[in-house]
């Protein structure tokens, strides 16, 4: 395994210049402020003297000379080399990457096979004999040398090592006669100038090959990874709504990882929480509901709430298979960057101001599919089309469910990337919601996310249908400041009399990123969460619930954010009789 290592940091983007860069000159004078680049003579004629008695006297020499450079560069001390701490996994990545690219070259035979070496390049001369008497130089699979990429020390002594290694090579099979006493001196005062670096190379390969053996007795999966999320949530409702007491909750969601081609994704989420809803007068609304309360038993009972499969045909496009626990933001792009974060812990407070509601009409299990245009990507999803389907009760086989016959909606949306600063979506949502259901259930059947009592309670003796319509659009004019919002209207036809209503929501925040720390983001939406007016007789429910949120994200470290913020909702329930509700939260959210 040591060798293989080895060997892979030898081939290095750094024996593609290594002989070519440095000189005997450039080292007896490295301080030089104009170095004069000097040539080795690696075409001394030796071919005019052929006799048996001087290859064996030269070949003594250059063994002699070739065992005090191979004695040097054996460095007793190599497990005492001072290794930076740096984390076991980032140093797997770093020489991982560096294998690839090394394994990514391929050996040339002549320098002409070269694109971007020309004759009359300074060190053509040196890089042809290199190439083609020492086999010492490695190309690119397309051709290139790329002799002007600037290297380290380090890149340099591996390059070094792999001349050595030739060298040694060429004695051992009789091929002395190519190798001259000049070579191998130039070859040992490099090697002398270089000893540290080799010394410390080596032994940053062995302590490697350690921890990579423990990496690999001990690693989960060699498909799979571990995604996880923990939220801790106090918060309490204030001023004169006092319907709750002070809480402290939590979710914790496990997400495993698994790619089995390296560009699809299957997701196993399990899910356990025991955040119950406040009470804040709403007549069994959903406004203020928090992103942490989606998904919870209220007991910690562990369940899969997401199960979906995500795979590419061809080169712009990507299926969506979801078996349990699907939502349109897993596939279409909700266009309202720094709230949104798929309901996890370091968005938005609130379901309302985390995304579209016409988001939130149906889930469950299904499929989509998104088509992109172009590869360039921003801050926000590319320019694509989005079509999918997804049923509530998908898996329930009794009459009136299915996954055809029960809950539906199927989506339909074109997201435009203008440039890497604006972006627009339309959004159109058809859904069918049996006798009993919410129209903002998010899959769940008969339970609201967002949205106003009157917003959401459908025909309780039939089934309803709805035509939802939405625009979200997002603004990034600097990288420091983002404004984003959106508006949704939705028309639902009911089986019975006075089922029937029409529904609207519309919401505009901004978001300052990165202020105060790196990571941080102050986030401010104001809005009016979805509302029917005026749908029962004799019901004082005219007034719109408007919804105020502000948060800040303050990152304490890459896995550790806490989020206080402010939710205040106006006239719960569509009544201004209701009083206020002010909602205080501070959230912790631990990301691993």
């Amino acid at each position: 395994m040591s060798n293989i290592l080895w060997k892979s940091l030898v081939v290095s983007p750094a024996v593609l210049g290594a002989a070519l860069l440095v000189s005997t000159t450039a080292i007896a004078a490295p301080n030089s402020a104009t170095p004069e680049v000097v040539k080795a003579d690696l075409s001394t004629n030796q071919q005019q003297n052929n006799s048996a008695s001087v290859v064996q006297t030269q070949t003594t020499e250059q063994s002699d000379i070739l065992a005090q450079v191979q004695q040097q560069t054996q460095i007793p001390q190599l497990a005492q080399v001072q290794q930076t701490e740096v984390n076991v996994l980032d140093q797997v990545n770093q020489y991982g990457s560096e294998g690839k690219v090394a394994n990514s070259q391929s050996q040339v035979t002549s320098v002409s096979q070269f694109s971007d070496v020309q004759p009359t390049d300074w060190a053509f001369q040196a890089l042809q004999s290199l190439v083609e008497r020492y086999g010492c130089i490695a190309g690119y699979p397309n051709g290139t040398y790329r002799g002007n990429r600037p290297m380290t020390r380090y890149e340099f002594a591996a390059g070094l090592n792999a001349c050595l290694d030739r060298v040694n090579e060429l004695i051992a099979t009789a091929t002395a006669d190519l190798v001259t006493k000049e070579d191998l001196a130039t070859l040992q005062r490099l090697q002398e100038e270089f000893s540290a670096e080799l010394a410390t190379l080596r032994g940053r390969v062995d302590a490697l090959e350690a921890r990579t053996a423990e990496l690999e007795a001990n690693q989960f999966s060699t498909t799979t990874k571990l995604v996880g999320e923990a939220i801790f949530a106090l918060t309490d409702s204030f001023g004169d709504n006092d319907n709750n007491n002070t809480v402290f909750q939590d979710r914790v969601r496990l997400d495993l990882q698994t790619s089995f081609t390296g560009r699809d994704l299957l997701h196993t989420r399990l899910a356990a929480g025991n955040a119950d809803r406040l009470d804040i007068g709403g007549n069994g609304g959903a406004e203020g509901l928090q992103t942490f309360n989606i998904g919870n038993t209220g007991n910690n009972d562990v369940d899969i709430d997401w199960l979906a499969y995500y795979f590419p045909v061809g080169d712009n496009a990507r299926v969506y298979v979801a078996a349990t626990g699907g939502i349109w933001s897993d596939v279409a792009a909700t266009v309202n960057p720094y709230f949104e974060d798929y309901d996890g812990g370091n968005g938005a407070l609130s379901t309302f101001a985390s995304e579209n509601p016409i988001f939130r009409i149906g889930g469950g299990a299904g499929a989509a599919v998104n088509f992109g245009f172009g590869n360039k990507r921003t801050f926000l999803l590319p320019t694509s089309v989005t079509v999918g389907y997804l049923g509530s009760e998908a898996s329930n086989p009794t009459g009136g469910s299915g996954i055809f016959d029960g809950n539906y909606a199927a989506l339909g949306q074109l997201n435009f990337n203008l440039g890497d600063r604006l972006a627009l979506a339309a959004t159109y949502v058809h859904g069918y919601h049996g006798a009993g259901s919410s129209l903002f259930d998010a899959g769940s059947v008969n339970s609201s996310v967002v949205g106003t009592a009157q917003a959401n309670t459908l025909s309780t003796t039939d089934g309803s249908s709805s035509n939802s319509y939405g625009l979200s659009a997002a603004f990034r004019p600097s990288d420091r400041f983002s404004v984003s919002g959106f508006i949704s209207y939705h028309d639902v036809t009911g089986g019975g009399t006075g089922d029937d209503f029409e529904a609207w929501s519309y919401a505009l925040g901004v978001a300052f990123p990165d202020l105060g720390k790196k990571g941080n983001v102050l986030g401010i939406l104001a809005g009016a969460e979805p509302y029917s007016l005026n749908r029962v007789a004799g019901v004082d429910d005219g007034d719109v619930p408007y919804h105020f949120e502000g948060f800040y994200k303050y990152q304490v470290s890459d896995n550790i954010s806490i989020t206080p913020g402010v939710i205040w909702v106006t006239s719960p329930g569509q009544d201004s009789n209701n009083d206020d509700a002010i909602i205080g939260t501070l959230r912790t959210t631990f990301t691993f």
